[in-house]
């Protein structure tokens, strides 16, 4: 995971000017097929956020800027919290890698019961004061 992130950062100082920049918020839709309710949240990036039983942590976010084709890219680990032996909780990793704006079944969570995908990124400057975990 580290090396993905290396090989990431060289590639994103490679890139001329224009270029897609890296953002420190992921802004994400989830979606609980039991209750159908979608919500969006902002998941800073390196910070984990809650949503249902799903512990997301995005560890990278890249945009297109605003001259060029709209995209915007997020490197995301998903880990699901499970009722374990013995009354113990149990993370389980469910998804690793990114998930693009523009095409979301290209890279995406496989999941009985949620779905995540990532609408955009932004720097935590233009982050909502009130958005963040859901709180689910």
């Amino acid at each position: 995971m580290r090396r993905s992130l290396a090989v990431l950062l060289l590639m994103l100082a490679a890139l001329p000017a224009g270029a897609a920049r890296a953002q420190t918020v992921a802004v994400l839709q989830g979606l609980d097929k039991t209750t159908a309710r979608v919500s969006r949240f902002d998941a800073p990036v390196d910070q984990p956020v809650r949503f249902g039983r799903l512990t997301i942590t995005v560890r990278a976010c890249v945009k297109h800027p605003p001259e060029e084709e709209p995209e915007s890219a997020a490197f995301v680990q998903i880990d699901e919290m499970r009722q374990g032996e013995r009354s113990a909780v149990v993370s389980q990793r469910v998804f690793s890698g990114w998930m693009f704006a523009s095409s979301p079944a290209l890279s995406a969570l496989e999941n009985p019961i949620y779905d995540i995908g990532v609408l955009d990124c932004k720097s935590a400057a233009a982050a909502s004061p009130g958005s963040g975990s859901p709180g689910k």
